[in-house]
């Protein structure tokens, strides 16, 4: 059984999914040393003037390193708000927004002491909408050396060039053109039921998913 390996994402990019989807089981690590900058507690969502980064912030520890498990979301700036209002302004003229508004709602109204529990709550929500079950489990230690593993090369600033996505109508491609790669709730905003069909119908460059 071929098993890929993940790190914890908020509302993940269409990638994260196309690679949860190709294998058979998946392992989401959580004995890692917490990383930054990372889609860890960020996503990416197109607005209306262009892609628009949203981040959650998390609690510092004493000494910097903290194992993502323990990873504590911050409250500072009142985050769920903002990061809700930013998806009402970006998407509520999308055709699905009002469709799936009362699923990611109550992630921006109750308080999760943890960020990788939000994630994998959230993470659950989006396959449940997607009509997907792929076995998911979290890391019981830390592996450095594992097979399938997309830990890191999934990120903000990693190789985006190896994922070839489906083009899908976004809110606003007439300003900017085709924004690839975006959060799923870009996807799942304007493709609704179809947003599936985008994920399976998306590759890669390289030949390593059977």
């Amino acid at each position: 059984m071929a098993t890929v390996y993940l790190s914890t994402a908020y509302l993940a990019p269409v990638q994260y999914y196309a690679r949860l989807l190709a294998f058979d089981a998946a392992v989401v690590e959580a004995y890692e040393n917490y990383r930054k900058q990372t889609y860890r507690n960020r996503c990416h969502i197109a607005g209306a003037n262009g892609m628009l980064p949203l981040s959650i912030p998390v609690e510092k520890r004493p000494g910097g390193k903290c194992l993502t498990r323990d990873v504590r979301i911050s409250e500072h700036g009142g985050w769920r708000r903002r990061h809700w209002q930013a998806l009402v302004s970006a998407y509520g003229s999308s055709p699905f927004f009002d469709y799936y508004r009362d699923d990611f709602a109550p992630f921006y109204e109750r308080r999760y002491a943890f960020l990788l529990d939000f994630n994998e709550a959230l993470r659950e929500t989006v396959c449940t909408l997607l009509d997907v079950r792929p076995a998911v489990r979290l890391s019981t230690r830390y592996e450095a050396c594992v097979g399938n593993d997309f830990r890191e090369s999934i990120r903000p600033a990693g190789d985006a060039g190896t994922f070839r996505p489906q083009r899908y109508g976004q809110v606003f491609e007439n300003r900017y053109g085709f924004m690839p790669d975006l959060s799923v709730a870009d996807l799942l905003f304007n493709m609704g039921p179809e947003a599936i069909i985008i994920i399976q119908n998306s590759g890669f460059k390289e030949s390593k998913i059977p």
